[in-house]
């Protein structure tokens, strides 16, 4: 092992033995900052998106070497498969699994199309199902955790976004249900819920600068810390969930919303 391998992680003196962290939608936002956070403390990262630049951004961001870039469709035949396989070969190990990516596409019900429904399904909810199933012998065999990334607004009412809260609120019960099964084999199982948080999602979804202003004004306004929080506080959670010290924690989805959700 290198020497660089080992660092000493928070304010203990045990060494940090590096993990493997697979990291989905690690091109922009909160998954690079958690991939990011990762690396940070020493683990090896494998960053998973659409699109390879975004995702060299995402590893030029971190300590030389810690990121492994791959590029993957999640929703293809045989991804899961493929992304599992690629990070053993690299590390031998998985350890920790961060559900993240998720794409938004907006409409009302009666407005919206069988398209965009499908989109949404395929890769926020069955995109993580079948992932973290390729990665169950891996996970058993490290003792690993899941981190799946839900939405606060999965508590509340989210008119002209239904469909894509739906999905976050079934991964919610996923992590829940997930996190009894899953305790035989020594798996935790935990998710956050970020609330408003800076990332590219609106550019995503295709809002005009105008929409994107009319919806962070919302988002201030039914936000108590009255702030939009940023990517690096998400992924501060979802390594804190993931941590070694947190391994009596399962079934928890954490809100990091600036108390939305309570208000």
């Amino acid at each position: 092992m290198d020497e660089n391998d080992v660092t000493t992680c928070g304010t203990t003196d045990q060494p940090h033995v590096p993990r493997t962290v697979l990291v989905t939608g690690a091109g922009t936002g909160i998954g690079r900052a958690t991939a990011r956070a990762f690396a940070a403390a020493g683990d090896r990262v494998i960053a998973v998106g659409r699109r390879a630049e975004p995702l060299h951004e995402t590893a030029a961001g971190a300590p030389p070497g810690r990121i492994t870039v791959l590029p993957a469709d999640l929703t293809a035949p045989g991804a899961p498969e493929r992304i599992v396989s690629t990070a053993l070969a690299a590390h031998g190990r998985l350890d920790v699994l961060v559900n993240n990516a998720g794409i938004v596409r907006s409409g009302a019900l009666g407005g919206i199309g069988r398209e965009q429904i499908d989109a949404q399904l395929a890769t926020n909810l069955v995109a993580p199902i079948l992932l973290t199933q390729a990665a169950l012998p891996a996970l058993t065999a490290a003792r690993g955790t899941v981190v799946n990334v839900s939405t606060s607004v999965g508590q509340r009412a989210w008119p002209g976004s239904s469909v894509y809260a739906a999905t976050k609120v079934a991964l919610e019960l996923l992590t829940r249900s997930w996190a009894v099964e899953l305790a035989p084999r020594g798996i935790r199982v935990v998710a956050v819920a970020p609330g408003a948080v800076d990332t590219p999602i609106g550019e995503h979804q295709g809002l005009s600068p105008e929409r994107s202003a009319a919806v962070r004004e919302w988002q201030l306004a039914h936000t108590p810390l009255r702030r939009i929080g940023r990517p690096e506080e998400v992924a501060w959670a979802i390594a804190q969930l993931a941590a070694p010290d947190a391994a009596f924690v399962t079934g928890v989805v954490l809100p990091v919303d600036g108390g939305a959700v309570v208000a």
